[in-house]
């Protein structure tokens, strides 16, 4: 079954870099380890050789699995979509009304998500709970901490 997943283009860039470094860096890297444990004599008792065998083909599943996100990826096209509401790509400023703390958050596609750079994954609680929603909305969400309750104050894009 094909799933086509949506990334901004500096995502998609990396999983393609990851690729290419899986294909040209780590599977020559394993050919040699078997071509090494392969001259070390016999095969039946040559844990070197398992091992490394048991590494390729981790790796060619690895491999197979990311040539198949990136051949079924889709780029983003940040200019046809909608600013005056919360959307994939948007980042959105925030009003704790419970605690008084404002915060923003990009929304970004689950892969990319990155709490350190602020970048929530659109299938968060609270991704979830803003999607749709428009400046000035107040939005009750479950967290695992309890219902918050935010209020959307300004929405851009990144």
């Amino acid at each position: 079954m094909v799933q086509v997943r949506y990334y901004t283009k500096a995502g998609l860039q990396k999983l393609i870099e990851e690729l290419d470094q899986m294909i040209h860096v780590e599977r020559p890297k394993i050919s040699q380890q078997i071509a090494e444990a392969r001259d070390k004599g016999d095969l039946s008792e040559n844990a070197e050789y398992d091992a490394a065998k048991d590494a390729q083909g981790l790796l060619e599943l690895k491999i197979s699995r990311l040539q198949e996100i990136v051949s079924n990826a889709r780029i983003i096209d940040e200019s046809k979509m909608d600013n005056t509401k919360v959307l994939l790509l948007s980042t959105v400023k925030l009003k704790n009304l419970n605690n008084e703390t404002t915060m923003a958050y990009t929304l970004v596609p689950e892969k990319e998500a990155n709490l350190k750079e602020k970048k929530l994954s659109v299938n968060s609680p609270i991704a979830k709970g803003l999607l749709g929603k428009k400046v000035g909305e107040k939005v009750d969400i479950q967290v695992p901490a309890g219902t918050q309750t935010f209020e959307i104050l300004e929405i851009s894009r990144a």
